[in-house]
């Protein structure tokens, strides 16, 4: 690693970010006053954006940082951060040479975009590290439940046959019809629905229930759906052992246990 502009008798350094949406969306910034061009990408000035103490070790602590700054970049806007597209960002931070872009700049920390919260135009974002994820369980606890998402490596189910594109034909708040569920609507309980086209193109919204044809969201979108927006739905589970075999076939890769008593057989008196 070459990184002799640090040694050099006057700084030149400044911090680079480096953010990437869900939606492949790619933004830079440099804590410095003017733009700088790295790695063919341009950084655009924010010197508002200020990081907080970045300590690195190689201990089992979660490495965390938080960022601090002013929405100064109709890059990143009020209304983005409010409708969740920068929920999951990844992001990374440089420490550069801002006299000379070019030269290899020192990595400091890797992570994507934890809780984001907003006091009027101010914005602060934590942004978990890599070892986070040593935080989850070890071991999976017993559920009557299937743990398993479904469509991931446990469930094994395809999410092929379970995604169709539709064209929403009814709007009646809180609930959005689209004709081509041809009344399958409590199918995608639990599901997903991505919009593909309107002002929330891109975004991802939870289904929290359905019947007929019209289904409703966890969260109304923050901005306004139109008939004839087109969205892509995704099939939901309850996650039961009979839905699992009715419906999908795929009892044997059930991530749950239905049949192991609960503490409610402490309770039991005999004969019942």
């Amino acid at each position: 690693m070459n990184l002799a502009w640090l040694d050099q008798p006057l700084t030149t350094s400044c911090y680079a970010w480096r953010l990437e949406r869900a939606d492949g969306v790619t933004i830079g910034f440099v804590s410095h006053d003017r733009d700088l061009v790295i790695d063919h990408m341009r950084y655009c000035a924010a010197p508002g954006m200020v990081p907080s103490t970045i300590a690195l070790s190689d201990s089992l602590q979660i490495d965390s940082v938080d960022i601090e700054g002013v929405m100064t970049s109709s890059a990143i806007a009020e209304e983005d951060l409010i409708a969740g597209r920068w929920n999951g960002a990844q992001l990374q931070i440089y420490l550069v040479n801002w006299e000379s872009p070019e030269d290899e700049p020192l990595h400091l920390i890797s992570g994507e975009f934890g809780e984001i919260t907003r006091s009027g135009d101010a914005f602060r974002v934590e942004v978990l590290g890599g070892t986070s994820c040593l935080d989850e369980a070890i071991a999976p606890l017993t559920s009557p439940t299937c743990r398993a998402r479904l469509g991931d490596r446990a469930c094994k189910i395809s999410l092929a046959a379970h995604k169709a594109e539709m064209t929403l034909t009814q709007i009646a708040m809180p609930q959005l019809e689209f004709a081509d569920l041809q009344g399958l609507a409590a199918d995608y309980i639990f599901g997903e629905l991505l919009w593909l086209s309107g002002e929330n193109c891109g975004l991802r919204f939870a289904i929290i229930s359905g019947d007929g044809d019209a289904i409703r969201l966890t969260d109304q979108p923050t901005r306004p759906v139109s008939i004839g927006d087109k969205a892509l739905l995704t099939a939901g589970c309850d996650k039961n052992f009979a839905t699992c075999r009715d419906r999908f076939q795929n009892s044997i890769n059930f991530r749950g246990e239905p049949y192991l008593p609960g503490n409610d057989l402490l309770t039991r008196y005999p004969g019942a």
